[in-house]
């Protein structure tokens, strides 16, 4: 089974224009997939609406992995997420992910919690999948 990581994962679903965000959402993430971000849950359809909407707002960014750990079907995280606006302002959050695979090496649950580093209130949703 090869899996995916959240590097890879955010990188195809945000930046790689070439891919759609179904293409990417089909190539990381399992049918079943859910999510929770500080504290609410989102299923896989919510999830692809709320990342296309990302799409109209970011121009460019970066993903920084800092520690992840794969024990068999499950994953964690510490990433940093940069990204620049397409008005020209930048978000930074960091971001803490438990997650689990489903059999084929896709990501079948996400539970995250974000930490503002630079941005505004209204950028909360930025850095994260929900």
């Amino acid at each position: 089974m090869t899996r995916t990581g959240i590097e890879t994962a955010l990188n195809d679903l945000l930046f790689a224009r070439d891919l759609t965000v179904q293409d990417a959402a089909d190539r990381h993430f399992a049918p079943e997939y859910r999510q929770r971000t500080d504290g609410e849950w989102i299923d896989r359809a919510g999830f692809v609406e709320h990342i296309t909407h990302l799409r109209t707002l970011v121009a460019d960014g970066q993903v920084d992995v800092h520690e992840e750990l794969y024990d068999g079907g499950n994953y964690a995280d510490r990433h940093t997420v940069h990204l620049t606006k397409k008005d020209g302002s930048t978000v930074r959050m960091e971001v803490y992910v438990f997650a689990d695979f489903a059999p084929d090496g896709r990501f079948r649950r996400i539970e995250e919690t974000t930490l503002m580093l630079q941005g505004a209130d209204t950028d909360r949703t930025m850095g994260s999948a929900r």
